[in-house]
């Protein structure tokens, strides 16, 4: 079976590829045909996550294992194939290709052709440029910190309410069961 990925960015609204990949072929070579059509190099670590409908990571297939928790799968893109993750059309997933900032494309199982088979992944379609694959740090955290932020008297305010504020109107911590908290 053949999947034909839709593969885009936040930062660059005008970037945008479409992959044709086996379904019995690993994350790998998914990775590295995006990686090759972005023009980014290799040697960074990255993931995919395969999301729910909101777009919430639920599993990760990482490039190498990091000595991750033995409770938690693990699943490594070299030995992982398409097909024992993704099922469906529609299936959303993020490529996590900035690690330090959590910079990624967002992709879509836009079709699945059953009957066919792809020996080798291929791009094709590409549309506009790819986001920058690092960004430095320092010029990332800057835009966080030019958001202008309320004053502490601003935050007391706010956060304590009106004056006729009553002590009384507080549960003793001490009734508190400790397993409620």
């Amino acid at each position: 079976m053949i999947y034909r990925f839709v593969v885009g960015s936040e930062e660059a609204e005008n970037f945008k590829l479409e992959i044709a990949i086996d379904s019995e072929d690993t994350f790998d070579r998914l990775r590295n045909v995006i990686l090759d059509a972005a023009g980014y190099n290799k040697e960074q670590m990255d993931s995919f996550y395969i999301c729910d409908d909101e777009w919430n990571k639920e599993k990760e297939v990482t490039y190498m294992d990091m000595g991750s928790d033995s409770d938690v799968d693990l699943w490594i893109m070299e030995d992982t194939h398409l097909s024992e993750l993704i099922d469906e059309e529609g299936q959303k997933l993020k490529f996590v290709f900035d690690y330090m900032t959590e910079r990624y494309f967002y992709m879509r199982l836009k079709e699945m052709i059953p009957g066919k088979n792809l020996r080798d992944p291929l791009c094709e379609s590409k549309v506009g440029k790819a986001p920058i694959e690092t960004v430095d740090l320092e010029v990332y955290s800057d835009k966080f910190t030019k958001i202008e932020t309320p004053s502490i008297d601003e935050l007391d305010a706010e956060f304590y309410g009106d004056e006729s504020f009553s002590d009384d109107e507080l549960t003793d911590l001490e009734e508190l069961d400790s397993d409620t908290l």
